[in-house]
C-alpha cells in the first residue's frame, strides 16, 4: 500500500538519512568497547532513533502549519518544510497522527530497552522524547535552547543511547563521539534557519540569526564546526577515541569552504544554498568516518 503525501511528506525522508549515521556513530563507539553487539538490539535501536526523527519533523510541520508559518515561509531544499500542509490544507490531522505514531514506537522501543538494561537509561530516553514535542512549539522560542537542542538529540542522545543499549553502560568514548554531531547538528540547524530569519519573527521565534543576525550567526557557525573537529582531536588525544576515527577530519577540506561562503553570503540566500548543501554532507559523512576509524581499530 502506498502512503498518501500527507503522510510521508511530512517525514520529510530525505532528511532522515542523518539519523543512521549518528546511530552508526553510537554502534561504533559499542564495538570499539566491547567487542561484540547484540543485532537485534542494533536494529531496534536504528527503527527508534528513525522513528523519534520522523516525529520531531511531523509535529515540526503541523506545528508550523497551524501557527501560519507555513504560508510565510520562502522554502529551499534544506530549509523551510516540505511544502505538504499548504498544498493539503484539510490533511493536516495526518501529519500529527504521523508524528504521534512515530513517538508512540520510539517510546515503545524505549521501554524494552529500560526493560532489558536498567533504569539508568531512563534519563536520556525521557530528555529524548521531550526534545522531540518540545522543540517546535516551546524551544523554537528561546535562542540558547533552539541552538543546542538539535545536537543534544543527535548527538549524546543518539549516539550515547545507541551505545547504552548495545553495551548496557555509559563510556567516555561514546561521550567524546557525541561531541562531533553534538556541534556539527547545532551548525546545521543555525545555518539552515537564515533563509526563514523574517517568516520566524513574525511568529515570536528567537533563534540566533534573529537576535544576533546572520552575519554574526555566521561566525556562530564556524566556531561550532571548528569545535566538531577539537572534539575529535582532543577524544583522540586523550585516548577516548582510537586513532583511526582522525579520518573524520577529511571533512574539514568542505568544512573551511563551508564557513567561509556562510560568512560571505550570510545575507544572500541564493548564495548560501550552495554551502547549506556542503554542511548537510558535512553532518552525514564524519560520523561516518569517524564510525568507520572505530570499527575497523
Amino acid at each position: 500500500m502506498i502512503l498518501p503525501k500527507s503522510i510521508w511528506g511530512p517525514m520529510r525522508l530525505p532528511f532522515l538519512i542523518l539519523t543512521p549515521s549518528c546511530v552508526m556513530l553510537g554502534l561504533g563507539t559499542a564495538v570499539w568497547t566491547s567487542g561484540y553487539v547484540n543485532v537485534l538490539y542494533f536494529i531496534l535501536a536504528l527503527i527508534g532513533a528513525v522513528s523519534t526523527h520522523i516525529s520531531v519533523n511531523a509535529f515540526n510541520e503541523y506545528f508550523d502549519f497551524k501557527s501560519g508559518l507555513d504560508f510565510k515561509t520562502e522554502r529551499t531544499p534544506f530549509s523551510g518544510g516540505s511544502g505538504t500542509l499548504p498544498e493539503n490544507p484539510g490533511k493536516a490531522h495526518n501529519a500529527l497522527l504521523t508524528a504521534v505514531a512515530a513517538f508512540a514506537c520510539a517510546a515503545l522501543i524505549g521501554l524494552f530497552f529500560l526493560y532489558v538494561r536498567g533504569l539508568a537509561l531512563l534519563p536520556i530516553g525521557l530528555l529524548g522524547l521531550t526534545l522531540v514535542f518540545a522543540y517546535t512549539p516551546l524551544l523554537a522560542y528561546n535562542p540558547y535552547l533552539c541552538l543546542i537542542a538539535p545536537g543534544l538529540g543527535f548527538g549524546p542522545m543518539m549516539v550515547m543511547g545507541t551505545h547504552f543499549v548495545l553495551t548496557g553502560e555509559y563510556s567516555w568514548t561514546a561521550f567524546a563521539a557525541s561531541l562531533i554531531p553534538f556541534f556539527l547538528v547545532n551548525g546545521l540547524l543555525l545555518l539552515n534557519q537564515f533563509p526563514d530569519v523574517e517568516a520566524d519573527k513574525s511568529i515570536g521565534r528567537k533563534h540566533f540569526p534573529i537576535v544576533i543576525g546572520t552575519r554574526s550567526s555566521s561566525i556562530l557557525f564556524s566556531i561550532l564546526l571548528l569545535c566538531a573537529y577539537l572534539s575529535l582531536y582532543f577524544g583522540v588525544f586523550f585516548h577516548s577515541l582510537p586513532k583511526m576515527s582522525m579520518v573524520g577530519m577529511f571533512t574539514i577540506f568542505l568544512a573551511v569552504p563551508a564557513g567561509i561562503g556562510a560568512f560571505r553570503h550570510a545575507d544572500n540566500i541564493k548564495k548560501l544554498i550552495p554551502f547549506m548543501g556542503m554542511n548537510v554532507i558535512i553532518n552525514i559523512a564524519t560520523p561516518v568516518l569517524v564510525a568507520i576509524g572505530l570499527l575497523i581499530e
